[in-house]
Order: structure tokens, then C-alpha cells, then sequence
């Protein structure tokens, strides 16, 4: 049986009330496009403080739906503040406050390594910040597992106090248009229709990404809010518990789906061809999956290093496979987020979530 409490409950059950959480870039290829696209040569930038672009990622519903749908979340707008001068730790200082199992949400953009931490995101779910010389938001929200990163330019983002589908609701302090996260797409607002454009964000572990970017920077607990940052208002990442444990929910999902467990963890990406979805488990199992969307080949690549994965279009049926060094194609050895094909936007997220919003979804599993 499916439960709902109202978010402001939760989070006065979490012992902080209210008032304690409220005042809720690895570009792996040149090719990556800015809403989970195939290719850059498809994009058509659109002018103004924004990156935006022409959405490529086909809807199963109309936008005024996710605008209708959504639903007062507790917090007022900016009730959950975002990070707009964020604070970054040493590895080394890193080290001394995280445990090696704790969950980072880890960015890398042209040699700029940065760590974003679970435990301090989950109270502020949006840090607008600057790496590798861009301007960035890097978003998460905890009620659906997803870390996904924005091209931002002059503008910065801020937590509406709206979800759909129990997802978060962003606005953009320029426009005040929302955008649902998970779709990067704005549904209200004079931005209605217009897409962000995207970067890699790396759900993964402390010690995963430390070993893998020894030189990273790590977001501090020095925010400019007093918060608890030791107590996670929904449960707990490690060891896993609560709201992430258990089949209850908050706010009613968009679909209901029982293909998985709607909490089970998928891997997903979205582009012109459509959406698709691969169970991480199995992925973590096979390292190598592969399914068409809309006609077109894709491939999932697990990359056991920092326990992610990386999906490709691969229109030419480039043959690869998987060895115990890595993957194998015609031209070479590579690693998961290098492969000789045209790699999609990629990120983790709860099944439910994922499928809430693209009910037509192709699923791996």
C-alpha cells in the first residue's frame, strides 16, 4: 500500500521542522546535447541571459498538464534556499568529514573536478555555481533521486516550492518561468516550451569519486544557513533508510507502473528518438545492455569505477563488447564514458520518476 504524508510533515518528523531546511560537469562528449539529445548540430540556441535550446525530447503529455498537476510541496519559494555562493573543501579536508560510502554528486568540466555533497543538496536541492569557467546549476532532488546539471549563463535558479510528480519544481530568477528538473523543460512562464541545456552530473560515492579525481574540490557545510547537515530530512543514503527504503511516497506519482519497484533505481537518457531506461542492478550484472529507441540502436556501458553508466545512440551498429580491461570496439580499447559513439545525456533516478514522466519509455530490465 502507497502512503502520503505532506512534505512539511516529513520534515518536521525529521526533528528540524520546518524551519530548519527552510530559509526542499563532466562533458564526456562534444556531442551531448542540451536536453539529452543526439547531437549539438540539431541545437538551435535561443538568445538571451539563458542557454537555451529547442527541446528535442518528445512528451507523452502536453505542458500545461505538468503546470496543472503540480502541487504545493510545504515550503514557500526559496522556503528551500538554494547555494548561490557556495564553499568548497580540499580532498584531503574532504576526507575528514565525509565517510567513504557517502553519497557525492560529482561534476568535471574542462579539468575543473567538483564533489557536491548529498547530505548538504538535500537541504538545499540547488547550488548555482561557476566550474571550469561556466555558469552552472547543479540540482537535486531527494523525493526522486535525481542529480542533474544545467547551463545557467546570467541567470540563477531557485527552488519554487512546487513539485510534480514529486519532483522538483525549479524558477529562474529572471523569468520566474518553473522547470520541472527532470525535464529541463519550462512549463509556465513567458519560457514555456524552452529547454536547458544540460551537463554530466556523476551520482557515485565519496571514496568512488576521490579515487577518480584525487585533485576534486568538495562542497562545505559553510552555506551561510544553520542547518543540521548530519540528519537527512527524508532518511538516509548509508546506510539506506527511510523515504528511500520504502514504498511510501508524499505526492501522487503520474503513473503507476509495475514493471520495477517504483523506488528501484534506473539509469535513463532522452533524446529526438525518444526515452529509455536500463534497471541499474541488471546493468551492474551485464556492464553491456543494448535496446532500440524509436527504431535506433542504444547501448548502456556500467562503469564499475564510480558505479554509473553511460548510454549511446549508435546508428551504425558499432559492435562492441565488453572485457575485462573495459569495452572493445573496431578501433580500440575504451572506457564506459568513451566510446567511439554519440553519447546522451545520462542520469540516475527512481523508477517512478522516470517513468511518471515518459510513461512510453523504453525499460532495459
Amino acid at each position: 500500500m502507497t502512503h502520503r504524508l505532506s512534505r512539511r510533515r516529513a520534515l518536521v518528523l525529521a526533528g528540524g521542522g520546518v524551519a530548519a531546511l527552510a530559509g526542499c560537469i563532466g562533458d564526456d562528449s562534444e556531442e551531448d546535447d542540451a536536453n539529452g539529445g543526439s547531437s549539438t548540430e540539431s541545437e538551435t540556441t535561443i538568445d538571451g541571459p539563458l542557454p537555451l535550446v529547442e527541446p528535442t525530447v518528445p512528451l507523452q503529455y502536453d505542458l500545461d498538464r505538468f503546470a496543472v498537476e503540480a502541487v504545493n510541496g510545504g515550503p514557500s519559494k526559496d522556503g528551500i534556499p538554494s547555494i548561490d555562493d557556495p564553499n568548497f573543501d580540499s580532498a584531503e579536508e574532504g576526507d575528514e568529514d565525509l565517510d567513504p560510502g557517502d553519497p557525492v554528486f560529482g561534476v568535471e568540466i574542462d579539468g575543473d573536478a567538483r564533489a557536491y555533497r548529498q547530505d548538504v543538496l538535500v537541504h538545499h536541492e540547488i547550488v548555482n555555481d561557476t566550474v571550469g569557467g561556466r555558469n552552472v546549476a547543479v540540482t537535486y532532488c531527494p523525493l526522486t533521486g535525481t542529480a542533474i546539471g544545467f547551463e545557467r549563463g546570467d541567470v540563477e535558479f531557485g527552488v519554487s516550492g512546487m513539485l510534480v510528480n514529486n519532483n522538483l519544481i525549479m524558477y529562474d530568477r529572471e523569468t520566474d518561468s518553473w522547470w520541472p528538473q527532470i525535464l529541463g523543460t519550462a512549463v509556465k512562464g513567458e519560457l514555456t516550451g524552452s529547454a536547458l541545456r544540460e551537463f554530466r552530473v556523476t551520482w557515485t560515492t565519496w571514496e568512488r569519486w576521490r579515487d577518480e579525481h584525487p585533485e576534486t574540490q568538495v562542497l562545505n557545510t559553510n552555506t551561510g544557513y544553520a542547518r543540521n547537515y548530519g540528519r537527512d530530512p527524508y532518511g538516509s543514503y548509508n546506510p539506506r533508510g527511510g523515504y528511500y527504503d520504502n514504498d511510501r511516497f508524499l505526492f501522487e506519482n503520474l503513473t503507476e507502473d509495475d514493471r520495477l519497484p517504483l523506488k528501484d533505481v534506473v539509469v535513463g537518457a532522452r533524446s529526438a528518438d525518444g526515452t529509455v531506461a536500463f534497471e541499474k542492478k541488471l546493468l551492474r550484472d551485464e556492464g553491456l545492455l543494448e535496446t532500440t529507441v524509436g527504431g535506433v540502436p542504444y547501448l548502456a556501458a556500467y562503469d564499475s569505477a564510480l558505479d554509473t553508466a553511460y548510454i549511446y545512440r549508435n546508428p551504425d551498429e558499432i559492435s562492441v563488447e565488453r572485457t575485462s580491461a573495459g569495452y572493445e570496439s573496431p578501433d580500440g580499447a575504451h572506457g564506459a564514458n568513451n566510446l567511439p559513439l554519440t553519447s546522451v545525456n545520462t542520469f540516475d533516478g527512481m523508477w517512478f520518476a522516470w517513468v511518471g514522466f515518459y510513461p512510453d519509455l523504453e525499460l532495459v530490465a
